[in-house]
């Protein structure tokens, strides 16, 4: 299979790299803006089969005719594409910039809505996207002070996710979102700092991958929330 990977030179999106580059027939694609750590990515996979784009999704609109020459050279086909990529930034809402708000947005939002919008032409019947949102952005779920902008943005991606399974029915492409919840990673202490999640970056990564390959058979237009506790 051929898969994209936004945003995974660390974190969850760099375990989900390396478990689907664990099967030597799927060639990955991952975009981050850490060349060194993309770099370092692509040379430990023993398979061969990682390689990368560096890209700022947040900045996606102004480089979008050279993304899509890169993307467009090395794949004639894509299966399945995730979209890790996410920024968090904690503060109150009274007191974050515009130009932090913005940011935000961008990136967990407007970036990968371009990035899907660029990738359809090449998806056939039966690929999948798979869009990684928060339980920050899961209707009913808790809300935390601080995360305002973050949960918006992330409710607006599980939103396009929704809306997206009917405009793009007629191509048989499917489109799930997963709304992750307590996973031990550095974004996640920074918001929660001192509680200890249940789920490290590799375990939530294994689930992932498996929805990323399978989900597609039981869902479609669907946010499923990932959590086991509250954060």
């Amino acid at each position: 299979m051929n898969i994209i990977i936004s945003g995974g030179s660390q974190g969850i999106g760099k375990e989900v790299v390396l478990n689907l580059a664990g099967d030597r027939n799927n060639q990955i694609l991952v975009t981050g803006r850490n060349e060194l750590k993309l770099k370092e990515l692509q040379q430990n996979c023993p398979n061969e089969n990682i390689s990368y784009l560096v890209m700022d999704i947040s900045e996606f609109d102004n480089e979008a005719e050279a993304i899509k020459d890169q993307v467009y050279n090395r794949f004639s086909r894509v299966d399945i594409l995730i979209n890790m990529a996410g920024l968090l930034i904690v503060k109150d809402f009274l007191k974050i910039s515009v130009k932090e708000a913005r940011n935000m947005m961008e990136t967990n939002f407007f970036g990968p809505a371009s990035l899907i919008k660029l990738l359809v032409p090449l998806m056939p019947a039966g690929s999948h996207i798979v869009n990684i949102s928060s339980m920050g952005g899961f209707q009913g779920s808790s809300k935390y002070r601080g995360l305002s902008y973050y949960s918006a943005s992330k409710a607006a991606l599980s939103c396009l996710t929704e809306c997206l399974s009917g405009e793009l029915a007629e191509t048989g492409i499917i489109i799930n979102c997963l709304a992750l919840g307590s996973v031990q990673t550095e974004m996640f202490v920074s918001a929660f700092p001192g509680f200890k999640a249940p789920l490290s970056p590799a375990g939530m990564a294994e689930f992932i991958s498996y929805f990323a390959l399978n989900g597609y058979k039981f869902f479609n237009g669907k946010i499923l929330p990932v959590a086991i506790t509250n954060p």
